[in-house]
């Protein structure tokens, strides 16, 4: 699934950060420091990166196109 363009609570637009995100705490950085370098710095929006779920490949399963 995508990840949220908006933050939900203050409207921060968040989207365009997650790519870079992903591909830091996917080489073993650490998340917080990764928030940081990105420019994430409200608690609302940090929330938004730590607790996304990419579930695209477990639902697709059940598509019917």
């Amino acid at each position: 699934m995508m990840p949220p363009i908006r933050c939900f609570t203050c409207g921060k637009v968040i989207g365009d950060k997650f790519e870079e995100y992903s591909e830091k705490t996917g080489k073993g950085e650490d998340a917080g420091k990764v928030l940081d370098a990105v420019g994430v710095s409200k608690y609302c929006c940090r929330r938004m990166f730590v607790g996304h779920v990419d579930v695209v490949d477990e639902t697709i399963r059940y598509g019917r196109f």
